[in-house]
């Protein structure tokens, strides 16, 4: 396993994370036990970094992380966010006394004194503007009770603003084969700043898996059955902003990235990593045998500069116009 600067942060994380959101809920069927092992086994093999949310199951992937890294508290790196619990677009949303109650009702779930990394998540730009948020963040962090702070953006706007205008240690943004715009401006700014970058949404919520058709339908309480065209959050959460049947036909044309790689998994996943600015990916995952397979994607053969450009091209000339939503 290769380990990362987190900007400034202090912290070495592992180049393959995971992110939580799918065992704490929203993703359909999942089993705590199954959780539990995917935790496990990720550990074992050198994990140690997994991002989490206050409102992932209402709390309940920070508990089951409580339970996963018990005795590990030293060794695994944890970054959970917080601001959804109340109106993203409300300011009074964002004073000290709501923050520190977010904060204080995260660290009791997580079992924890102290947040390895505290991210905003994904508030309006002119939130993040307008609003004490970073000074509120900057206290935190000299009382001891955050290591450091991060933001997860929607949009290159607002990462750009936390680059130019705060002292974050972090930006989380969407990015994977089928998003490739942060590598033109974003991703420059934030080497240039020593700002760290985690990439979420790697698999395009399973677009660049391979395994879906046009009729595929998912489960009631999948967000990728109620957020497919942003009817509850901001859509480009959900297939990478694409609209699913078009992601499955752009993802059909780049299963050839498999081909010496084991799986279109593993080679997806292989790509973001081999991005120099991204210091972490974080997929989702379910259950052990999902993690197993994420991690294989830490051997497979890197791309050759060809086929960088080739995908680079795909990107801007199939797939980028297609995107919803401002990004």
């Amino acid at each position: 396993m290769k380990y990362n600067a987190l900007g400034n942060s202090g912290l070495s994380v592992s180049e393959l994370g995971f992110g939580t959101w799918a065992i704490g809920g929203d993703w359909g069927t999942h089993s705590d036990e199954e959780a539990l092992k995917g935790l496990d086994r990720a550990m074992d093999a050198g994990v140690n970094f997994f991002d989490t949310a206050d409102v992932y199951g209402g709390g309940h992937s920070e508990e089951l992380l409580a339970k996963a890294t018990k005795g590990k508290e030293d060794k695994i790196h944890i970054a959970t966010k917080f601001i959804r619990n109340g109106d993203i677009n409300d300011p009074s949303n964002y004073s000290e006394e709501l923050i520190r109650s977010y904060l204080e009702n995260s660290l009791r779930r997580l079992n924890r004194e102290q947040i390895d990394l505290y991210q905003i998540h994904c508030a309006p730009l002119d939130m993040l503007k307008n609003t004490d948020v970073f000074p509120i963040l900057d206290k935190l962090k000299q009382e001891g009770k955050i290591r450091s702070y991060g933001v997860s953006v929607e949009t290159d706007e607002e990462g750009l603003y936390v680059l130019e205008h705060t002292d974050a240690s972090a930006l989380q943004v969407i990015f994977n084969l089928l998003r490739q715009k942060p590598l033109k401006e974003l991703f420059p700014k934030a080497q240039e700043t020593g700002v760290g970058i985690l990439a979420r949404v790697p698999l395009a919520s399973g677009l660049l898996t391979g395994k879906f058709s046009k009729d595929h339908s998912f489960e009631e309480n999948d967000h990728r059955n109620f957020n497919k065209d942003g009817n509850a959050f901001n859509v480009g959460e959900t297939f990478g902003g694409l609209p699913f049947e078009t992601g499955v036909e752009l993802s059909d044309q780049l299963k050839w990235i498999g081909d010496d790689r084991g799986s279109m998994t593993r080679a997806a996943l292989k790509w973001v990593m081999q991005q120099e600015a991204v210091t972490s990916v974080i997929p989702g995952f379910k259950n052990e045998q999902q993690v197993i397979d994420n991690l294989k994607s830490l051997d497979v053969p890197p791309f050759s500069k060809d086929e960088l450009e080739k995908l680079n091209t795909f990107y801007w000339n199939n797939v980028h116009d297609h995107i919803r939503g401002a990004y």
